[in-house]
């Protein structure tokens, strides 16, 4: 049987949590699979540098574009270039699109599943009421919606109206076993710890969403001496070294860029720390707990219920910069044990409830079964 030819419309390709998924379920479907991918944005295609090597993927070569004003031709045209493929998946509001084309093209050609995976700045302190109604009259052409976290499922099914049959919850989940291997002093470029310090790390794209200018205020005003590592590219970068600069922070940052395999440098921090203003149920929260990490983040999205029992007080007390820092600062100044024994609740929790061979089981079977083909992807 030849392998199922997958489109993948994205709002971007920059490694961040949903990339970071899609690539692990490219690279668990192996030779079951190939890929075509389209970021909206032409130049964010980091996470190609994930792919594991043999899996047969390509970045399409002039696409029709994912963005733009609502247009039938331009709907038309997507939907003429999606007909080659056997299945479309679509992935948040810059993929949107693709799931209207189908819409306007009389429900013909491949089926598409959607997935929404949270919102960027625009959104993240409300949903935009004309929006909700875009994605209400294009779902009805999406053969599923899967979402990771309950609060997404709700928004689903309240604010969308979708039909609870369509929506499919299935939460994230990583090679949890993968972290428990200590990684090299070396592992991070640029970076190597130093004696007395604590290391607060985090993984985000470097877009505005995920407020990476407060982390390093919050890190800048801790007593304690602190090393800040931010894994991630994009184009807030800029902005966070402007604030490190103000803050006086600069030779306390490392900034690597992206870097691939997390389960083989996230264990040389000592704390993992987010401070979005939007989140759902972010990967980087897992691959910290699966590190046996204490987590420090505000109460957004799923986050209060991922965490262990003990650690919760250091998300639902993280709501802005200051309580960030003293969240922090509370944390650092602990004896060594009693972080190791927050960080190893966080871990068993993330072996029970996160591991990635559910996540990847459902994802298959949703996939193979909008395919009218069970079992074909796993």
């Amino acid at each position: 049987m030849p392998p199922i030819h997958i489109l993948h419309l994205h709002s971007s390709f920059s490694l961040g949590g949903k990339e970071a998924r899609a690539v692990r379920l490219m690279n668990a479907f192996g030779d079951r699979a190939r890929h075509t991918i389209v970021s909206a944005m032409p130049d964010q295609y980091g996470a190609r540098d994930a792919i594991a090597p043999g899996i047969a993927y390509e970045i399409a070569q002039n696409p029709p574009p994912l963005s733009g004003s609502p247009s039938v031709k331009r709907y038309e045209a997507i939907a003429r270039y999606m007909r080659r493929f056997d299945l479309v998946l679509t992935y948040n509001w810059g993929g949107i699109d693709g799931v209207m084309a189908r819409r306007v093209a009389g429900m013909k050609g491949p089926p598409v599943v959607h997935h929404e995976d949270g919102f960027n700045e625009d959104e993240a302190q409300g949903l935009k009421p004309q929006r909700n109604i875009y994605r209400r009259i294009a779902l009805t052409a999406a053969h599923a919606l899967a979402v990771p976290s309950v609060t997404l499922e709700t928004i689903a099914l309240t604010a969308w109206k979708q039909p609870e049959r369509r929506v499919h919850r299935i939460g994230n989940g990583i090679a949890t076993a993968r972290y428990a291997v200590k990684p090299r002093p070396d592992a991070i470029p640029g970076f190597r710890r130093k004696p007395g310090e604590i290391v607060i790390g985090t993984l985000a794209g470097l877009r505005a969403v995920k407020n990476l200018p407060l982390l390093v205020r919050a890190v800048g005003g801790m007593a304690s001496r602190a090393r800040l590592v931010i894994v991630g590219e994009g184009p807030e970068r800029q902005a966070i070294l402007d604030a490190a600069e103000a803050m006086g922070l600069t030779d306390q940052l490392v900034m690597p860029g992206f870097l691939p395999e997390p389960h083989t440098y996230v264990g040389l921090f000592d704390i993992m720390a987010l401070s979005s203003r939007s989140e759902q149920s972010p990967i980087s929260i897992i691959e910290g707990m699966a590190a046996g990490l204490p987590i420090v983040a505000p109460p957004v999205g799923d986050i209060p219920n991922m965490v262990a029992p003990g650690n919760l007080p250091y998300i639902e007390n993280a709501i802005d910069e200051v309580r960030i820092r003293d969240a922090l600062q509370a944390i650092a100044g602990a004896e060594p044990s009693a972080r190791r024994w927050l960080g190893e609740q966080n871990r068993a929790k993330a072996v029970a409830e996160y591991d990635e061979a559910t996540m990847i089981a459902r994802y298959a079977a949703l996939y193979s079964g909008a395919l009218g083909r069970p079992g074909s992807l796993g």
